[in-house]
Protein backbone atom coordinates (compact mmCIF):
# COMPACT_ATOMS: atom_id res chain seq x y z
CA UNK A 1 0.00 0.00 0.00
CA UNK A 2 1.23 3.46 -0.89
CA UNK A 3 0.95 6.06 1.88
CA UNK A 4 0.56 9.81 1.47
CA UNK A 5 1.33 12.69 3.84
CA UNK A 6 0.21 16.28 3.27
CA UNK A 7 2.44 18.89 4.91
CA UNK A 8 6.25 18.81 4.96
CA UNK A 9 6.72 20.61 8.26
CA UNK A 10 8.30 19.09 11.36
CA UNK A 11 5.38 16.72 12.04
CA UNK A 12 4.42 15.77 8.49
CA UNK A 13 7.95 15.07 7.30
CA UNK A 14 8.69 12.81 10.28
CA UNK A 15 5.36 10.99 9.88
CA UNK A 16 6.38 10.34 6.27
CA UNK A 17 9.83 9.13 7.36
CA UNK A 18 8.32 6.81 9.97
CA UNK A 19 6.18 5.10 7.33
CA UNK A 20 9.15 4.87 4.96
CA UNK A 21 11.32 3.29 7.66
CA UNK A 22 8.58 0.69 8.18
CA UNK A 23 8.80 -0.29 4.50
CA UNK A 24 5.97 1.71 2.93
CA UNK A 25 6.26 3.64 -0.31
CA UNK A 26 5.46 7.22 0.74
CA UNK A 27 4.50 10.39 -1.13
CA UNK A 28 5.08 13.62 0.81
CA UNK A 29 3.18 16.62 -0.58
CA UNK A 30 3.57 20.33 0.11
CA UNK A 31 2.91 23.48 -1.89
CA UNK A 32 6.42 24.07 -3.23
CA UNK A 33 9.43 22.09 -4.39
CA UNK A 34 11.65 24.30 -2.22
CA UNK A 35 9.78 23.37 0.98
CA UNK A 36 9.95 19.70 0.05
CA UNK A 37 13.67 19.81 -0.69
CA UNK A 38 14.27 21.46 2.67
CA UNK A 39 12.23 18.76 4.41
CA UNK A 40 14.21 15.94 2.78
CA UNK A 41 17.50 17.60 3.72
CA UNK A 42 16.31 17.90 7.31
CA UNK A 43 15.22 14.24 7.36
CA UNK A 44 18.79 13.13 6.64
CA UNK A 45 19.84 14.79 9.90
CA UNK A 46 16.75 13.50 11.73
CA UNK A 47 17.60 9.96 10.67
CA UNK A 48 21.23 10.27 11.73
CA UNK A 49 20.25 11.55 15.19
CA UNK A 50 17.58 8.85 15.53
CA UNK A 51 20.04 6.12 14.60
CA UNK A 52 22.56 7.42 17.15
CA UNK A 53 19.89 7.23 19.86
CA UNK A 54 18.70 3.78 18.76
CA UNK A 55 15.28 5.08 17.72
CA UNK A 56 15.91 4.30 14.04
CA UNK A 57 17.78 1.34 12.51
CA UNK A 58 21.45 2.01 11.86
CA UNK A 59 22.37 1.71 8.22
CA UNK A 60 18.80 1.99 6.97
CA UNK A 61 18.72 5.66 5.99
CA UNK A 62 19.35 5.37 2.25
CA UNK A 63 16.77 2.61 1.79
CA UNK A 64 14.17 4.49 3.83
CA UNK A 65 14.65 7.79 2.03
CA UNK A 66 14.59 6.00 -1.33
CA UNK A 67 11.02 4.96 -0.50
CA UNK A 68 10.02 8.59 0.14
CA UNK A 69 8.95 10.56 -2.93
CA UNK A 70 7.88 14.22 -2.90
CA UNK A 71 5.38 16.18 -4.97
CA UNK A 72 4.03 19.76 -4.95
CA UNK A 73 0.52 18.69 -6.01
CA UNK A 74 -2.16 16.74 -4.12
CA UNK A 75 -2.94 14.88 -7.35
CA UNK A 76 0.15 12.75 -6.62
CA UNK A 77 -1.86 11.05 -3.85
CA UNK A 78 -4.47 9.55 -6.15
CA UNK A 79 -3.05 6.01 -5.81
CA UNK A 80 -2.55 6.05 -2.03
CA UNK A 81 -4.46 3.74 0.28
CA UNK A 82 -3.86 5.85 3.41
CA UNK A 83 -3.31 9.62 3.49
CA UNK A 84 -2.43 11.65 6.58
CA UNK A 85 -2.99 15.42 6.71
CA UNK A 86 -0.41 17.30 8.81
CA UNK A 87 -0.79 20.94 7.77
CA UNK A 88 -1.11 24.09 9.88
CA UNK A 89 -3.37 23.70 12.96
CA UNK A 90 -6.19 25.84 11.61
CA UNK A 91 -9.60 24.39 10.81
CA UNK A 92 -10.26 26.27 7.58
CA UNK A 93 -6.84 25.30 6.19
CA UNK A 94 -7.36 21.63 7.02
CA UNK A 95 -10.94 21.72 5.69
CA UNK A 96 -9.78 22.90 2.28
CA UNK A 97 -7.16 20.14 2.11
CA UNK A 98 -9.77 17.49 2.85
CA UNK A 99 -12.23 18.84 0.30
CA UNK A 100 -9.51 18.48 -2.33
CA UNK A 101 -8.40 15.04 -1.11
CA UNK A 102 -11.98 13.78 -1.23
CA UNK A 103 -12.10 14.60 -4.92
CA UNK A 104 -8.63 13.20 -5.69
CA UNK A 105 -8.21 10.02 -3.61
CA UNK A 106 -9.62 6.62 -4.52
CA UNK A 107 -12.88 5.57 -2.89
CA UNK A 108 -11.11 2.95 -0.75
CA UNK A 109 -8.47 5.37 0.57
CA UNK A 110 -8.53 6.13 4.30
CA UNK A 111 -8.12 9.81 5.18
CA UNK A 112 -6.50 10.67 8.52
CA UNK A 113 -5.81 13.97 10.24
CA UNK A 114 -2.95 14.71 12.62
CA UNK A 115 -4.83 17.57 14.30
CA UNK A 116 -3.98 17.98 17.97
CA UNK A 117 -7.12 19.82 19.05
CA UNK A 118 -9.86 20.06 16.40
CA UNK A 119 -12.71 17.51 16.74
CA UNK A 120 -12.34 14.85 14.07
CA UNK A 121 -16.04 14.91 13.15
CA UNK A 122 -15.77 18.62 12.30
CA UNK A 123 -13.10 17.82 9.71
CA UNK A 124 -14.92 14.69 8.51
CA UNK A 125 -17.86 16.93 7.60
CA UNK A 126 -15.70 18.37 4.81
CA UNK A 127 -15.81 15.13 2.80
CA UNK A 128 -18.72 13.31 1.23
CA UNK A 129 -21.01 10.97 3.24
CA UNK A 130 -19.42 7.79 1.88
CA UNK A 131 -15.88 8.97 2.67
CA UNK A 132 -16.81 9.78 6.28
CA UNK A 133 -16.82 6.05 7.06
CA UNK A 134 -13.12 6.05 6.14
CA UNK A 135 -12.12 9.23 7.99
CA UNK A 136 -10.15 9.10 11.26
CA UNK A 137 -7.82 11.04 13.55
CA UNK A 138 -4.21 9.93 14.15
CA UNK A 139 -2.54 12.35 16.56
CA UNK A 140 1.23 11.81 16.64
CA UNK A 141 3.62 13.41 19.10
CA UNK A 142 6.82 15.32 18.43
CA UNK A 143 9.45 14.22 17.61
CA UNK A 144 7.53 11.55 15.71
CA UNK A 145 10.57 9.37 15.10
CA UNK A 146 11.09 8.97 18.87
CA UNK A 147 7.65 9.37 20.49
CA UNK A 148 5.76 6.07 20.51
CA UNK A 149 2.22 7.25 21.26
CA UNK A 150 -0.50 7.83 18.67
CA UNK A 151 -4.00 8.87 19.72
CA UNK A 152 -6.44 7.21 17.31
CA UNK A 153 -9.75 9.07 17.24
CA UNK A 154 -12.81 7.86 15.31
CA UNK A 155 -15.26 10.47 14.05
CA UNK A 156 -19.02 9.99 14.50
CA UNK A 157 -19.35 8.03 11.24
CA UNK A 158 -16.02 6.17 11.17
CA UNK A 159 -16.55 2.47 10.44
CA UNK A 160 -15.25 0.08 13.09
CA UNK A 161 -13.14 -1.77 10.53
CA UNK A 162 -11.34 1.50 9.72
CA UNK A 163 -10.55 2.01 13.40
CA UNK A 164 -9.10 -1.50 13.63
CA UNK A 165 -7.14 -1.06 10.41
CA UNK A 166 -5.66 2.20 11.66
CA UNK A 167 -4.74 0.78 15.07
CA UNK A 168 -2.98 -2.12 13.33
CA UNK A 169 -1.22 0.24 10.91
CA UNK A 170 0.10 2.36 13.79
CA UNK A 171 1.45 -0.76 15.48
CA UNK A 172 3.06 -1.84 12.20
CA UNK A 173 5.09 1.40 12.02
CA UNK A 174 6.33 0.88 15.58
CA UNK A 175 3.86 3.08 17.47
CA UNK A 176 1.65 2.37 20.47
CA UNK A 177 -1.87 3.48 19.56
CA UNK A 178 -4.64 4.24 22.04
CA UNK A 179 -8.26 4.82 21.02
CA UNK A 180 -9.69 8.13 22.23
CA UNK A 181 -13.20 9.62 22.07
CA UNK A 182 -13.66 12.49 19.64
CA UNK A 183 -13.57 15.56 21.89
CA UNK A 184 -11.64 18.82 21.52
CA UNK A 185 -8.04 18.32 22.61
CA UNK A 186 -8.55 14.54 22.93
CA UNK A 187 -6.78 13.20 26.06
CA UNK A 188 -3.11 14.13 26.12
CA UNK A 189 -3.48 17.80 25.21
CA UNK A 190 -6.17 18.33 27.83
CA UNK A 191 -3.82 16.95 30.48
CA UNK A 192 -0.77 18.73 29.10
CA UNK A 193 -2.25 22.19 28.80
CA UNK A 194 -3.90 22.14 32.22
CA UNK A 195 -0.36 21.37 33.48
CA UNK A 196 1.23 24.14 31.38
CA UNK A 197 -1.32 26.73 32.47
CA UNK A 198 -0.57 25.99 36.12
CA UNK A 199 3.18 26.13 35.43
CA UNK A 200 2.85 29.64 33.98
CA UNK A 201 0.67 30.66 36.93
CA UNK A 202 3.46 29.60 39.31
CA UNK A 203 5.87 31.90 37.47
CA UNK A 204 3.35 34.76 37.50
CA UNK A 205 2.97 34.37 41.28
CA UNK A 206 6.74 34.32 41.82
CA UNK A 207 6.66 30.82 43.30
CA UNK A 208 9.58 29.59 41.16
CA UNK A 209 11.50 30.38 37.99
CA UNK A 210 10.89 28.53 34.70
CA UNK A 211 14.27 26.81 35.09
CA UNK A 212 13.49 25.60 38.62
CA UNK A 213 10.01 24.39 37.64
CA UNK A 214 11.57 22.41 34.79
CA UNK A 215 14.06 20.88 37.25
CA UNK A 216 11.24 20.04 39.67
CA UNK A 217 9.25 18.28 36.95
CA UNK A 218 12.22 16.29 35.69
CA UNK A 219 13.47 15.21 39.11
CA UNK A 220 10.25 15.22 41.12
CA UNK A 221 7.77 13.90 38.53
CA UNK A 222 10.12 11.91 36.30
CA UNK A 223 9.26 13.93 33.19
CA UNK A 224 11.90 13.83 30.42
CA UNK A 225 11.65 17.61 30.06
CA UNK A 226 9.93 20.39 31.97
CA UNK A 227 6.93 22.42 30.77
CA UNK A 228 8.98 25.50 29.86
CA UNK A 229 11.53 23.45 27.93
CA UNK A 230 8.61 21.86 26.11
CA UNK A 231 7.00 25.23 25.35
CA UNK A 232 10.32 26.50 24.00
CA UNK A 233 10.64 23.41 21.79
CA UNK A 234 7.08 23.46 20.41
CA UNK A 235 6.74 27.29 20.63
CA UNK A 236 4.60 29.24 23.07
CA UNK A 237 2.60 30.59 20.12
CA UNK A 238 1.39 27.07 19.30
CA UNK A 239 0.62 26.45 22.99
CA UNK A 240 -1.40 29.67 23.10
CA UNK A 241 -3.31 28.66 19.99
CA UNK A 242 -4.16 25.25 21.47
CA UNK A 243 -5.25 26.77 24.79
CA UNK A 244 -7.55 29.21 23.00
CA UNK A 245 -9.21 26.29 21.21
CA UNK A 246 -9.56 24.41 24.50
CA UNK A 247 -10.97 27.49 26.24
CA UNK A 248 -13.60 27.83 23.55
CA UNK A 249 -14.56 24.18 24.06
CA UNK A 250 -14.35 23.89 27.87
CA UNK A 251 -14.41 27.38 29.34
CA UNK A 252 -12.33 29.14 31.99
CA UNK A 253 -10.21 26.20 33.11
CA UNK A 254 -8.23 26.45 29.87
CA UNK A 255 -7.97 30.25 29.65
CA UNK A 256 -4.35 31.05 28.63
CA UNK A 257 -2.40 32.91 31.28
CA UNK A 258 -1.72 36.64 30.67
CA UNK A 259 2.05 36.12 30.89
CA UNK A 260 1.95 33.56 28.07
CA UNK A 261 0.03 35.98 25.84
CA UNK A 262 2.40 38.82 26.72
CA UNK A 263 5.51 36.81 25.88
CA UNK A 264 4.11 35.63 22.55
CA UNK A 265 3.29 39.23 21.59
CA UNK A 266 6.82 40.25 22.65
CA UNK A 267 8.38 37.72 20.28
CA UNK A 268 9.54 35.37 23.04
CA UNK A 269 7.74 32.30 21.72
CA UNK A 270 10.76 30.02 21.42
CA UNK A 271 11.46 27.63 18.58
CA UNK A 272 14.81 26.48 17.26
CA UNK A 273 17.42 29.16 17.99
CA UNK A 274 14.83 31.74 19.07
CA UNK A 275 14.34 33.31 22.54
CA UNK A 276 11.83 31.62 24.83
CA UNK A 277 11.22 30.96 28.52
CA UNK A 278 14.64 29.46 29.27
CA UNK A 279 16.80 31.61 27.02
CA UNK A 280 15.24 34.96 27.99
CA UNK A 281 13.94 34.39 31.52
Amino acid sequence: MQVGVVGAGLMGSEIALTFAVAGFEVVLVDRSAELLAGAVTRLHSVYDRGAQRGALPAGGKEAALARLATAPDLAALSRCGFVTEAVFEQEDVKAEVFRQLDAICAAECILATNTSTIPISSLAAQVGPERRKRFIGTHYFSPVTRMKLVEVIPAFDTAREIVETTLALCARIGKTPIEIKDVAGFAVNRLLHAFMIEAVRLVEEGVATPADIDTACRLGLGHPMGPFELMDATTSSLCLQVQEILQEAYGERFRPRPLLKQRVKAGLAGGRGKPGWRSAS
